[in-house]
């Protein structure tokens, strides 16, 4: 069954949103009060209306709480971001997602019931960061304060050896939990699996953990 996705608001954000829901084969309602938005995506979008996110009767009418996930991808407009989620939490719609332009933002968001606050400019910020620092990071996702996802390069240190012998979980407290090799990947790898020259490590952890991995592991 397919997923079945709103996104509120058709910005620069918003409309990515929508293009790739679509590519990935999501049903995907979208809404913004702008007609020339409505018209550029009526194509991509399963269904696309033109109105304000803030009508609760309007989103009542498309049937809102039926959709899996909610997006509020206006995040620039601060008292419509908050009034929409607080809306959508007397509704509830079962995932709110919503951008925040904030940290201000993102606390209040969270205090009326949005499930995950997505703040894209700082989670970019931090992944190219991280990624400049870094000899081996390749990529980084945050997924919580203390925890992140790396894709870290294999180095010379490491290649031809197994995870068995790595033992990365004991000795640094971090869990491989895929390796990305020549457009595959082998997901949840065993401890014969072995290292190869130009394999990407999917490594998940504390991130003061995933660092010492990092410095002293590859």
């Amino acid at each position: 069954m397919k997923k079945q996705v709103a996104v509120l608001g058709l910005g620069s954000f918003g409309g990515h949103l929508v293009e790739e829901f679509h590519h990935i084969g999501a049903e995907v309602f979208a809404m913004d009060r702008d007609p020339e938005l409505v018209d550029r995506f009526s194509d991509i979008a399963t269904h696309v209306i033109r109105g304000d996110a803030q009508d609760e009767q309007l989103l009542i009418q498309e049937g809102i709480r039926n959709f899996d996930l909610v997006v509020v991808s206006f995040g620039e407009n601060i008292e419509a971001s908050i009034l929409t989620t607080l809306i959508l939490t007397d509704l509830d719609v079962k995932e709110i997602w919503v951008k925040a332009s904030s940290l201000y933002h993102q606390k209040v968001l969270e205090k009326i019931g949005a499930t995950r606050v997505i703040r894209p400019e700082k989670d970019m910020a931090k992944r190219i960061a991280h990624r400049i620092t870094s000899e081996h990071l390749i990529d980084y996702v945050e997924l919580t304060d203390e925890h992140s996802m790396v894709e870290i390069k294999a180095t010379p240190k490491i290649i031809g050896k197994t995870l068995a012998t790595l033992n990365v979980r004991k000795r640094f407290g971090c869990n491989i939990v895929g390796i990305y090799r020549s457009h595959d990947m082998i997901v949840s790898p065993t401890g014969e699996d072995k290292i190869l020259k130009d394999d990407m490590l999917i490594v998940i952890g504390e991130n003061r953990k995933l660092h010492r991995f990092e410095k002293q592991g590859v």
